[in-house]
């Protein structure tokens, strides 16, 4: 393959409630097949990628493979940072104390939004000098892709959405209400696949309560720390990397039964927040629109006791964020404040348009994942229908990673229902 750097520069505030005349910085990397010479290449379409998150910068490719495989055949691949993370602006404990107060702040972080990402893609597009492009959004990425139809459809050729259908009304708290019923299911299907391994859970959520044991940064591993290795529930094959991850986490010592390094060593790979600040920070505002999520996911919480971490046998969770976040991970822990008034904010601007949805005619083909614990079956369906001529490709196969279990074949049948519909 080969590589090309392109940074731009993009107003914070797109839509005029923030500084004049002050702008941020995007990166983005090109990626193109060597099967396209230099001549070829200069005529071939774009195809802009928006990851998942929010909060994680776009993907580092050591090759193509996969989807990115599949799509170089056609286009030029453009991964985006998406603003705050990566080389666009990138925002963390060290930062972000830049913007002056935690008032300040918590209103900078207001233009961190999928609105204001869309924004910048179109800036972005028509730098490159690009006519209406195509989009592949995955996760937090299709979210982004439903701003993109609502507030700028002429830039879209075509749009395709993985795991990435968001409800376009109601409160954070039906998300939580959703997610934590499949996730709860899908512990049950993990200790029916792994019987074993509820035993072992169970046994180092007991240690934890009684004994000490740190991660290699220093701080404590907590209980509901612990449980935060349930993220390995939303994918197929990382089931299988849980259950490797938990086969050797004791080790004897002169002291008795102690949490072995190597254990603790993956679980802070897994629980800290350090690389990706912006995901616990903004989370749950990627459901706010006119009103305050005020920590949605821990108030919901509060109905599924057999995810507390004083439960006799507690289930391990799946992505949400808790207030506690911002007290037992060092890296968050600056930020409490800032957090906490981004959780109170209640004048959220729209992320989407439901009229426009509704009289879309940009071709649209989402995959959605039956059992995905990240974003729930049902309410991804109600979009679906919302959106005028979204194509639903709905598979039991997959869970929310399904595009790193085949996402060439997964992109290729997407690429093939909007192609259907265009042509």
């Amino acid at each position: 393959m080969r590589t090309a750097e392109h940074y731009f520069e993009v107003p914070l505030d797109h839509f005029g409630d923030g500084p004049a005349g002050e702008t941020v910085t995007a990166f983005a990397r090109e990626y193109v097949s060597t099967d396209h010479s230099a001549e070829e290449t200069a005529q071939l379409p774009w195809l802009l990628y928006l990851q998942g998150g929010p909060g994680g910068r776009g993907n580092r490719l050591p090759a193509l493979g996969g989807w990115t495989k599949a799509a170089a055949r056609d286009f030029r691949i453009l991964m985006l940072d998406q603003r705050g993370t990566g080389l666009s602006s990138p925002i963390d404990r060290k930062t972000l104390p830049l913007r002056g107060t935690e008032a300040d702040q918590a209103d900078y972080l207001a233009h961190f939004r999928a609105d204001s990402i869309v924004a910048d893609a179109e800036a972005i597009r028509l730098a490159l000098g690009s006519g209406p492009w195509t989009i592949y959004g995955q996760s937090y990425g299709g979210f982004c892709a439903l701003s993109y139809l609502s507030f700028a459809p002429e830039g879209l050729r075509e749009a395709l959405i993985t795991g990435g259908l968001a409800p376009l009304s109601g409160p954070a708290d039906r998300v939580y209400q959703s997610t934590f019923r499949r996730v709860a299911a899908r512990n049950a299907e993990y200790f029916g696949r792994y019987p074993e391994d509820r035993g072992a859970v169970t046994r180092i959520a007991r240690h934890l309560r009684g004994t000490e044991e740190f991660l290699p940064d220093g701080e404590r591993l907590t209980v509901e720390r612990f449980q935060m290795v349930g993220s390995f529930l939303g994918g197929n094959t990382r089931v299988d990397a849980l259950h490797h991850l938990l086969e050797d986490a004791f080790v004897a010592t002169p002291g008795g039964g102690r949490l072995s390094d190597a254990f603790l060593d993956q679980v802070r790979g897994t629980v800290s927040r350090s690389g990706n600040p912006l995901y616990a920070l903004m989370h749950e505002s990627i459901y706010g629109q006119g009103e305050s999520t005020d920590w949605a996911a821990w108030r919901v919480l509060q109905d599924f006791p057999e995810f507390s971490p004083d439960a006799p046998e507690p289930l391990l969770t799946g992505e949400m964020v808790y207030p506690w976040y911002f007290e037992q991970d060092p890296a968050l822990r600056p930020l409490r404040s800032v957090a906490r008034l981004l959780a109170e904010k209640d004048d959220w601007s729209p992320l989407y348009d439901p009229d426009r949805l509704a009289l879309n005619t940009v071709p649209v083909a989402a995959a959605v994942y039956s059992e995905d614990i990240y974003v729930d079956r049902d309410l991804s369906l109600e979009t679906a229908a919302a959106v005028r001529g979204l194509q639903v490709w709905e598979s039991a196969d997959f869970h929310h990673d399904g595009i790193a279990d085949d996402g060439e074949g997964i992109f290729s049948r997407l690429l093939g229902l909007t192609r259907s519909v265009r042509d």
